[in-house]
């Protein structure tokens, strides 16, 4: 029921989780955050009319606990009941509201839900004038509103939410015993206090729901994110530093970001945030400081990922590409007449990044060796310095990498020959044409299908995301859009759930 909003609220604040203390002030935060996320009034919006479906699947499948107790009625003598096998049928939920109240939490209201309680009663009575005990299904109707406060909170190092402030209303409450609509004068003698005993046990359940499932789904949501930003020995710490600023117009949280490779950590302290850096006509909004990227670039360098082997006819066909300066007698009969030629390329120091309006400019030296055929040592072996100015663009869900400027400078090359072991200036101004006009847009190319297969791997294809915008800015990029809420998630939470 009132769930539903709250999987939608937590869904965005449980994406993150980690083990760290808070900070009280978010001020004071601001600077020690990597990654801010935004999700503003429309986007909640449309996760709350997504979740309905979720919800009444889920307290379909709950489970009620068993009642017993006993009473004294007059004339009647001692009444013992007991309620076993509350299951809700016929679920329909009518009208779910909510607001934002800044500085406080969120109010919501589920208004005109309505079902069918079934189980069985047992039940005996007695006096000197009367004994019986009777055993029956029953059926209760109802009509219910459901209300919930939740507060959230920094909980050790992600968000968290307290929901014990939980209510219902019952408008309408019948019970029927036997499929009777008019009860006999005994039945109805206590058909009023096993009401209210039910309406105890359906409060007490729903509310308790309300916490478990939240419980799941932010187990849920944190392994998926864990996932997303995981691989081998690199991971990132994404565990909050303050408790999240609600205003009437968006949540926002704000979160560390610490790159960790083999069990060591990054430090930031000096992050550039402030709220103003983000608007709020867009649905979801993603902040990502220049020092969450450049422990990772560190991360994946020392852990050689940037590395690029290429072969055979890719290596040749990429060589026709036209440039001025005149491939050298060597490179052609290297491609053309050694059967098997292979370039291998790799950083050969840490690539670093910094990002201003005109876009990310990334720095970093590249070393590259020819081989023409067998084993042995490389035909050629060159060092360049590279420093290009990169803007990343994101549809039709594919990650999009354009090289907006480029210098190069070529570091050192040289022949395994003897004979000529270093280049003359003819054969150095045609490396360093190739590096910016074939090896650039290769690199690029390779990074665009790379990231792309990550994402599309943790089902970011699955999402309809409209109209992303990547603008970078000074020290941090932000990156916002409007999205559709992902059925297949929806799904694979409730096969959770319920199992």
């Amino acid at each position: 029921m009132s769930l539903d909003v709250v999987h939608s609220l937590l869904l965005f604040l449980f994406v993150f989780g980690a083990s760290h203390a808070c900070l009280q002030d978010p001020a004071e935060a601001y600077r020690f955050t990597g990654a801010v996320s935004r999700l503003t009034y429309p986007a909640v919006v449309v996760l709350n009319e997504k979740t309905t479906k979720v919800i009444e699947a889920a307290f379909q499948h709950a489970r009620y606990p068993s009642v017993k107790g006993e009473t004294s009625l007059f004339l009647i003598g001692t009444l013992i009941y007991g309620l076993e096998n509350l299951e809700i049928h016929n679920l329909s939920i009518g009208q779910s509201t909510f607001e934002l109240h800044p500085g406080e939490g969120i109010s919501m209201e589920i208004t005109n839900v309505s079902a069918v309680f079934k189980g069985r009663i047992q039940y005996g009575y007695g006096s000197w004038l009367v004994s019986v005990e009777h055993s029956i299904d029953f059926e209760i109707e109802s009509q219910i509103d459901l209300g919930i406060n939740p507060k959230l909170y920094c909980g050790e190092g992600k968000v968290a939410a307290d929901t014990s402030d939980c209510f219902l209303n019952f408008h309408k409450l019948s019970l029927h015993l036997q499929g009777d609509k008019e009860p006999n004068w005994l039945k109805k003698l206590f058909t009023d206090f096993i009401i209210f005993t039910v309406k105890l046990v359906v409060k007490g359940q729903i509310c308790k729901e309300i916490n478990k499932v939240a419980n799941i789904l932010a187990d849920f949501i944190q392994e998926r994110a864990e996932q997303f930003l995981s691989d081998g020995d690199i991971s990132v710490d994404i565990g909050v530093a303050a408790a999240p600023v609600i205003t009437a117009n968006y949540i926002e949280s704000y979160h560390k970001g610490l790159s960790i490779y083999k069990n060591v950590s990054a430090v930031i302290n000096e992050s550039v945030f402030h709220p103003s850096q983000l608007t709020e006509h867009k649905m979801l909004y993603f902040w990502i400081s220049d020092q969450i990227l450049n422990p990772m670039f560190t991360a994946a360098h020392h852990d050689a990922r940037f590395q690029l082997n290429i072969s055979g006819a890719e290596l040749s066909e990429l060589f026709k590409t036209n440039l001025s300066s005149i491939m050298p007698e060597y490179f052609r009969k290297c491609l053309l007449e050694s059967g098997s030629p292979q370039l291998r390329v790799w950083s050969s120091s840490v690539p670093y990044l910094h990002t201003s309006t005109l876009g990310t400019n990334v720095r970093g030296t590249a070393s590259a060796q020819l081989h023409c055929g067998g084993a042995g040592a490389p035909t050629l072996s060159f060092q360049a310095e590279v420093d290009m100015d990169i803007t990343v663009s994101y549809a039709d869900k594919k990650v999009f990498l354009q090289n907006n400027r480029s210098e190069i400078y070529v570091l050192q090359a040289e022949f395994s020959s003897q004979n000529q072991p270093h280049l003359d200036q003819a054969q150095l101004d045609f490396i360093r044409e190739a590096v910016e006009k074939i090896g650039i847009p290769k690199v690029l190319s390779v990074f665009e299908t790379e990231v792309t297969r990550l994402l599309d791997e943790q089902g970011t294809y699955l999402f309809d995301i409209f109209s992303p915008e990547v603008l970078p800015q000074e020290g941090f990029t932000v990156i916002q859009m409007d999205f559709g809420f992902p059925h297949h998630l929806l799904v694979e939470f409730l096969r959770r759930t319920l199992q």
